[in-house]
């Protein structure tokens, strides 16, 4: 089906704010169904590749795709001032009823998308537009606090700075002029004037309370009524949501996990991709258009069961196979206990471990991002160095395979000497040699034992029981290989450390193992990848992605130095030149907490003949025992003549 594209489609809302979309549909005289991504990524360039392998395909396959750039934006009129907020929802609300309105559309709404589109497709559903039938959700979460960049298990992510730095730069960009003509530079001076710094936000809430709650679907799963194909990555953050999504909704729901980073995986990394856009097509088919094609007789969950491996930062593919599952299958549980000799043992110990932890704060250097999505060397490598910072306990070498596939469970029992602290632990497949692979982990702010949504501190001496919930899993522990759980006191540069150091006694620790069901399925298969035709760009400058660790032998400082050059591209269909560069800072002083620094630096230009801009962004965030202190900067450039410039500061009270 011949396809007709409209670069910049507008929608205006009730207050007179124009959404600007990128609309693909499909020449017919016949009203078709209709699929919505919306989100802040700008569609002139930053996503401009990756939709047009997508949405063009969709639309020759007879739907409506519309990709638009959420208020504040991209080409979108209006200004941005957090994530998920109720005016972005009610916006795409609106966005959702002028579709099915839309004579080329049939009344039948689907959303899509991965990531931040992921999480408003979830969010959307909930509340229930009269249109909206059905999603597909990739890379997303269930609950925002628990299972997001900012906090996990009441611990904070540096990722919190990472992505409000990332935001704070993506959001300072201009429409583009051949778009919105004159306007484009009071749209952009207006934006960089408005910036917040998100992260001063988000630490403003370290417990799981209604500012969380808000958008977190988990809350009340039966508010999803549309049919759910959710979609997720072993080499990805947000592994938790499919596995939530298939167990929880009473809608229809399908799950697919892959070994891949954050991406579409009709194009990810590590491979095996599959085609995800037929998946996807049957879905819409069957609940867009009514298609009877037997979508909904599909395991409930088809996920990717790796096979070991040795560590590596990157992996270009992953050995394994597919298996299928219902939601009502029955894992077999291996249990596994600590003992004094550092074992891990079928029986427990009739006597308490009293076994101290208390980890440099570097125990994380090898822990890879938070969120594996640039295609560099992101992911944990090996944790040998890791490991030796922590309490390790292992099994014997394994007298055959031993598949774990769901959720693994450590229960501990233990004492802190300070009231604040912290717990992080690792799942690691060991092999023959003592190389070491993360295969799934968690970690635990102590002072929210008993629930997200409160704080009680520790009372020093004082053992009490806890419980740590790693991330779903599904690797098949290699015969002669050695299964490893590892218990660190701090997990820096992933986490924030608490403002004491503390030392922990084990007094008991257990591991709750979920095995790969009888009842599985083998016969699993996916169609090769398809994509429309990839789009035409020049490449000015080859993208490069560095990761480095300085250790200063003076002050003993250690620092990962993260640089992300995204290249610069022209693209070949409406010429624009657009240019990328992000850098990273984490320092600290391995016995001191409140020597952690994190500093961020992005660059982003843009040009086209005569006319360029360029931004400067900076953030940088430090902490005593009573606050965290967060500055940053921005300067905005047009031409070489720096047009704006403003310095901002907070100081937000911390907990723990």
């Amino acid at each position: 089906m011949d396809v007709t594209e409209h670069p910049d489609l507008g929608i205006v809302l009730a207050d007179g704010t124009r959404l600007s979309a990128r609309a693909w549909l499909p020449e017919t005289d016949e009203p078709v169904p209709a699929i919505l991504e919306y989100l802040p990524y700008r569609k002139r360039d930053s996503t401009v590749e990756r939709d047009a392998l997508t949405h063009p395909w969709f639309a020759e396959n007879g739907y409506a795709c519309l990709r638009v750039d959420t208020r504040g934006n991209g080409d979108s009129e209006g200004l941005m001032f957090d994530e998920y907020t109720e005016v972005e929802l009610a916006d795409c609300e609106a966005v959702i009823d002028w579709i099915a309105t839309q004579p080329w559309c049939s009344g039948a709404v689907g959303m899509m998308g991965i990531s931040w589109g992921g999480f408003n497709s979830l969010q959307l559903a909930a509340r229930q537009p009269a249109a909206l039938k059905a999603i597909v959700t990739l890379c997303s979460t269930v609950d925002r606090f628990a299972d997001d960049i900012h906090y996990k298990g009441g611990c904070l992510l540096n990722e919190n700075l990472g992505w409000s730095a990332t935001m704070f730069s993506y959001s300072s960009r201009p429409p583009d002029p051949a778009l919105v003509g004159d306007a484009w530079r009071e749209m952009w001076l207006d934006r960089v004037r408005n910036l917040p710094m998100l992260a001063a936000t988000w630490l403003e809430h370290p417990t799981r309370d209604d500012y969380w709650r808000h958008g977190s679907v988990c809350e009340d799963f039966a508010s999803i009524q549309a049919a759910t194909l959710a979609v997720g990555g072993w080499g990805d953050a947000y592994v938790n949501a499919v596995p939530a999504l298939v167990e929880n909704l009473s809608a229809p729901v399908k799950g697919i996990t892959g070994p891949w980073v954050h991406k579409y995986p009709h194009f990810a990394a590590p491979e095996p991709r599959i085609g995800f856009l037929q998946e996807a097509l049957r879905w819409w088919d069957r609940y867009l258009k009514g298609v009877e094609n037997g979508v909904e007789n599909e395991p409930d969950w088809r996920g990717y069961l790796l096979e070991s491996s040795r560590p590596q930062a990157w992996y270009a593919e992953r050995a394994g196979n597919w298996v299928g599952l219902n939601r009502n299958a029955v894992h077999d549980t291996t249990i596994l206990h600590a003992t004094h000799d550092n074992r891990l043992a079928d029986e427990s110990p009739t006597t308490p471990l009293a076994c101290p932890v208390a980890t440099p704060a570097i125990g994380g250097l090898h822990a890879g991002e938070f969120c594996a999505i640039w295609l560099g060397p992101e992911m944990p490598d090996d944790q040998c160095a890791d490991d030796a910072l922590a309490a390790c306990f292992d099994t014997a070498p394994l007298e055959k395979n031993l598949p774990v596939v769901g959720r693994p469970r450590v229960r501990v029992r233990l004492q802190s000497d300070q009231p604040v602290a912290q717990l992080a632990v690792r799942l690691c497949d060991v092999q023959p040699d003592g190389a070491s692979s993360r295969v799934s982990y968690g970690v635990l702010n102590l002072c929210q034992r008993q629930g997200h949504d409160s704080h009680i501190p520790l009372t020093p001496g004082e053992s009490v029981d806890a419980v740590i919930e790693l991330n779903h899993c599904a690797l098949d522990f290699a015969a002669g290989n050695r299964l490893r759980v590892a218990v660190s006191s701090d997990y820096w540069p992933l986490v924030w450390p608490s403002p004491v150091k503390a030392t922990l006694t084990l007094e008991s620790l257990s591991v709750e193992l979920p095995g790969l069901p009888a009842d599985h399925r083998d016969d699993v298969v996916f169609e090769p990848p398809v994509s429309a035709p990839a789009r035409g760009k020049d490449v000015l400058r080859e993208p490069s992605h560095q990761r480095r660790v300085e250790h200063d032998l003076i002050d003993g400082t250690v620092a990962l130095v993260i640089e992300d050059d995204f290249g610069e591209d022209r693209d070949h269909g409406h010429g624009l030149v657009t240019g990328s560069v992000g850098r990273e800072r984490w320092t600290i002083d391995p016995d001191n907490p409140l020597s952690a620094c994190g500093e961020t630096h992005w660059t982003q230009t843009l040009s086209r003949d005569d006319w360029s801009v360029r931004t400067e962004t900076r953030l940088r965030l430090t902490s005593d025992e009573q606050a965290f202190h967060l500055t940053g900067d921005i300067e905005a450039f047009e031409g070489d003549e720096r047009v704006l410039h403003r310095e901002l500061s907070q100081t937000i009270p911390r907990v723990s």
